[in-house]
């Protein structure tokens, strides 16, 4: 077993074989890993815990492990993931289980074959909601993996460029990751995003991509249908591809925000304008931002810009179940400045939002040595263009 240390945590770096799998899968893999559970397994144990249960399980000790720690990892994507099988590149990949609902959701009682399964957590979601379910991977390991996280669905070993199946909905899931690094260019993809819209340029798909694809260059390889950016948790999770034959007419964009159960498309009116803030401040949810849908957000919302090319918004009123923050101050931003402002209000902590000015949230905080017990914001921007834009700071009041 090799053991990396990346600041955080301990990780042990395990090849996983068909071999490691069945017995994992077997009886004795699982009282061992109820077993092997029981340990703390930290970075300040995990050497002497290695060593205690390599007297137990001998070579068997560095998947046990792995298992356990992959488990554990996995519970912020999973609801229950007691009983699963993960590798480590497989669980970075995973869908997040509130994200695989929405996906299943949308392909409800649609016939699908997930060409790309992996270890299943796709299928787990599409097994309530299609009519007719198949599952195939080209890596055995994570085949095996599949067949015991996931009961009840036809899987097979196959190439997902050798397409098996006719007419059902096919969903891809190319690999983004070689070696734990992670690969931006979609045509390095496994397999690549150009081959994989080649081979099923004529069926319903949809593909799911790293959050930060380039929305211009999938255009460029002949992608004419539906993107759309999904948050979860507060964090962008994905951007997916739907081919139009699963999306509505016209539809090229989409923001999805799971934790509000809203989307917005390009589709609706983006009519919004530029003014000086009004009585609150608003920072659109990551998916609204990235899928370039800011002004279609602020229409519906009856929000306006501060500026043009800035993604804050402002309003006299906050959209329902949105955070924002309560506009006390408005004063041309500089360090010393923002800092006296927050001295007088006898600011103890504060949450800073940058966005066209390159500050430092972290950094900007250390210096301007707040003492007191308030609690505030700051939202910093650079407002205008060219000779007359300005670097301004909004001293507030989050709304929670």
């Amino acid at each position: 077993m090799v053991l990396q240390r990346d600041g955080h945590r301990s990780q042990a770096v395990v090849a996983f074989d068909s071999d490691a799998v069945a017995f994992l899968r077997s009886e004795a893999g699982r009282h061992a890993l109820r077993q092997v559970a029981g340990y703390p397994l930290t970075g300040a144990t995990l050497v002497s815990d290695i060593a205690s249960l390599r007297t137990q399980f001998g070579d068997r000790v560095a998947v046990l492990v792995e298992t356990v720690q992959l488990r554990r990892r996995a519970a912020a994507k999973f609801d229950d993931p007691s009983d699963w099988l993960f590798t480590d590149e497989a669980l970075q990949q995973a869908t997040a289980a509130p994200v695989a609902a929405h996906r299943a959701a949308r392909l409800r009682g649609a016939r699908v074959h997930d060409a790309t399964c992996s270890i299943g957590s796709e299928l787990v979601a599409l097994r309530d909601t299609a009519e007719q379910l198949v599952g195939s991977d080209i890596d055995p390991v994570r085949l095996a993996m599949a067949a015991n996280n996931v009961g009840g669905v036809d899987l097979c070993r196959a190439d997902a460029l050798r397409p098996i199946t006719r007419d059902a909905v096919v969903i891809l899931d190319p690999a983004r990751r070689q070696g734990g690094r992670r690969r931006f260019d979609p045509r390095a993809y496994t397999p690549a995003l150009d081959a994989v819209l080649e081979t099923y340029r004529d069926r319903d798909m949809v593909v799911k991509c790293a959050p930060g694809i380039d929305f211009d260059q999938v255009e460029q390889l002949g992608f004419a249908g539906e993107i759309e950016v999904t948050s979860s948790g507060g964090g962008v999770r994905e951007a997916c591809l739907w081919s139009s034959g699963l999306t509505e007419s016209g539809v090229r964009r989409r923001a999805t925000v799971l934790d509000r159960g809203e989307h917005i498309t390009d589709v609706e009116p983006d009519d919004c304008p530029v003014a000086p803030a009004g009585r609150w401040i608003v920072d659109p949810d990551g998916a609204v931002v990235r899928a370039g849908l800011v002004r279609h957000y602020a229409a519906r919302h009856g929000l306006w810009q501060l500026d043009r090319d800035i993604a804050y918004l402002s309003g006299d009123r906050l959209p329902d179940g949105v955070r924002g923050f309560e506009v006390l101050e408005q004063l041309a931003y500089h360090e010393r400045r923002l800092r006296t402002a927050l001295a007088a209000r006898s600011v103890g902590a504060v949450e800073i939002l940058v966005r066209g000015i390159d500050v430092d949230p972290d950094a900007l905080r250390a210096r301007l040595r707040l003492r007191g017990n308030e609690r505030l914001a700051v939202v910093i921007a650079r407002l205008g263009s060219g000779a007359a834009s300005r670097a301004t700071a909004f001293i507030c009041r989050p709304s929670w």
